[in-house]
């Protein structure tokens, strides 16, 4: 009988076993209940305000509210850019189920284009927060507010708000200066801050609108709200209100702007006019101008088509960015730089025949007086406008002494202090030659840019900017288009501004260059004699810019040319000489004759120094305006 193995359960050792099971299983226990704790201390002690803050994230929102923009006033009060309120057609899409539906109901309520529900998308697709309101169609009829109000109830996420807008009151004559504001758009968001913005229906975009954009906004009020789960309002916590952007007055005259827009006529030019003695910009005339409101909340794209494919470019603002040729306003500039170098004097005669010759067999420049002025002096040079005088002087003198000297006048430089967009024209030198033609400078180029030709080229600002400094002999300002930042003056990067004096070697010659320039006008000889008979005193200078060149013995004959060939008419001048009031630069683009340009500039003498303007312009004097 074979041996079976019986085995018996062993109750102390398994007694044992448990107990040690158990025991781990209650360590394992309790070191899972320390992590445990010790993740709940981590969280709700050491790490308390930042589950807090975050826990008050999902429970309270900050909401912006823009502040009301600052105003933009002349320099009499009268308000150029103001703040008015409109009614807009909202929809808040966190609010809306079914937007096919809502499109076919709006449909049967009031107009809305297709352009509108267009911009409306797009601005779905911007940064916002939830449940802010997006503009669906802005500055609603009082039929259209009364239809909607009908059928509000059945319009989800719809609402009516009345918002502040932008309104230029006086339109296409200050869009250049002014500017305009526009619908932000994710390029400009870029660039700002985007939570001071959130809400913000514009920003502007040209002219002091741009410039002084910081100053304008103010500071935007901020809300700490309760919100749902699913982002709706639930009650305000905490307020903070917006604080008004700063107002921005101007030294700009309103009445002598729109009058100057309106002496160009039919004309595309420039006017400008600074006040010699603190270089202030009173006004600043480009035409054709445009309407500055079509830009507030976003232009149509039939709107903008017609500007930006206009022939006269009324998008492309001249005051600034024109560049032209000098031509014969030049002259007095020229005549005190061969002063300062010694390659002229006012003794000193010169026979003037109806040409120049750089060499005795080579080309002839031509006055134009063909049969020339005979003998005369500097002074003469400018009363007559002698072409000729000026192809020796600045043959004599070269390039770089004429750059060095015009340069101190601001050309070939960005002057104005706070507008954005200039150009810098062009000053010409032998190294600018060289870089960009690979050639030297010529006597010939000299030649020419010795009556404001050639390759000079100068925008209607620095030409101004320089005849105000003529004016004031010498002293020179940066112009400036503000006057006042609130109630304090105007900062800009150079403390007040930029201020110098021009001096030369001798200082007479400022006010022997202002009599020849007075002569310009009183002499029976002058190019300005039309001016004659004021009761204050004239100086100026007559200018003609050729558009195209002329063969060496090709007359120049208007009547045979499309009227976008024929010369440029150019004036500048200041008055009263002695102590002058106002500078001014004038061009009309094509205009032939210089007697437009210098009988624009007389009219706005006559009004600005006297006050009297014609009766049409009184809306415009401004509540701070004494007669």
């Amino acid at each position: 009988m074979s041996r079976q193995h019986q085995h018996f359960r062993n109750y102390r050792q398994e007694q044992k076993l448990t107990q040690q099971r158990v025991f781990a299983a209650a360590i394992m226990v309790l070191l899972l209940a320390g992590v445990l704790m010790a993740r709940l201390f981590y969280l709700q002690v050491i790490e308390h305000k930042l589950y807090q803050t975050k826990a008050d994230d999902n429970r309270v929102m900050l909401v912006t509210e823009p502040p009301p923009r600052g105003l933009i006033y002349d320099r009499h009060g009268l308000v150029l850019a103001d703040n008015r309120p409109i009614h807009s057609l909202t929809v808040t899409p966190e609010r809306v189920s079914n937007f096919t539906e809502l499109k076919k109901t709006l449909s049967n309520v009031i107009d809305i284009s297709d352009a509108e529900w267009e911009d409306f998308k797009e601005r779905r697709k911007e940064y916002r927060r939830p449940y802010q309101s997006i503009t669906l169609k802005s500055q609603l009829t009082d039929e259209e507010w009364a239809k909607v109000a009908v059928d509000l109830y059945k319009l989800d996420g719809v609402q009516v708000e009345a918002q502040l807008t932008r309104y230029y009151p006086y339109g296409d004559a200050f869009a250049h200066a002014v500017g305009n504001v526009g619908r932000i758009t994710s390029k400009d968001l870029e660039r700002v801050d985007k939570l001071a913005y959130q809400g913000a229906l514009f920003i502007g975009k040209t002219g002091i609108e741009e410039y002084y954009e910081t100053t304008l906004f103010g500071q935007t009020g901020i809300s700490k709200v309760e919100v749902n789960a699913r982002g709706r309002i639930m009650s305000e916590l905490e307020r903070k209100n917006p604080t008004p952007g700063q107002d921005v007055n101007l030294y700009l005259d309103a009445r002598l702007q729109q009058y100057a827009y309106d002496l160009l006529g039919d004309y595309t030019g420039s006017v400008i006019a600074i006040d010699p003695n603190n270089g202030g910009v009173l006004a600043l005339v480009s035409k054709p101008g445009y309407n500055p409101n079509l830009f507030v909340r976003g232009i149509s794209v039939e709107d903008y088509s017609a500007l930006r494919n206009s022939k006269k470019l009324p998008l492309f603002n001249r005051a600034l960015r024109g560049g032209y040729p000098p031509a014969s306003t030049i002259k007095p500039f020229m005549a005190l730089a061969g002063l300062e170098y010694g390659h002229a004097s006012w003794q000193e005669r010169y026979f003037a025949r109806g040409y120049y010759q750089i060499n005795p067999d080579g080309r002839r420049y031509r006055d134009w007086l063909r049969t020339g002025h005979g003998w005369i002096n500097l002074e003469r040079s400018i009363i007559e406008s002698v072409d000729t005088y000026y192809y020796q002087l600045s043959n004599k003198m070269g390039i770089t002494p004429i750059h060095d000297f015009l340069s101190r006048f601001g050309f070939g430089k960005d002057l104005l202090l706070d507008l954005n967009g200039q150009s810098r024209g062009l000053l010409p030198s032998n190294e600018w030659k060289m870089a960009k033609y690979n050639e030297p400078w010529y006597p010939g180029d000299s030649v020419n840019v010795g009556i404001g030709q050639g390759f000079m080229v100068a925008t209607p600002m620095q030409i101004a900017a320089a005849t105000s400094a003529l004016a004031a002999r010498g002293h020179y300002f940066d112009p400036r288009m503000a006057k006042t930042i609130g109630d304090q003056p105007a900062q800009f990067l150079d403390g007040l501004g930029g201020e110098r004096e021009i001096v030369l070697k001798d200082q007479r010659n400022w006010e022997k260059m202002v009599n020849a320039m007075r002569k310009v006008i009183t002499d029976s000889k002058g190019t300005a004699r039309r001016l004659r008979g004021t009761d204050y005193s004239i100086a100026g200078k007559t200018g003609t810019g050729q558009v195209f060149s002329l063969q060496e013995d090709e007359e120049y004959d208007s009547e045979k040319l499309a009227k976008r060939l024929h010369d440029h008419a150019l004036f500048i001048g200041f008055a009263p000489a002695e102590k002058p009031k106002i500078a001014v630069f004038a061009i009309f683009e094509n205009g032939g004759s210089s007697s437009k340009p210098a009988d624009l500039s007389r009219a706005l003498f006559d009004a600005y120094l006297s006050g009297k303007y014609p009766k049409r312009y009184d809306y415009l004097k401004g509540p701070n305006h004494h007669d």
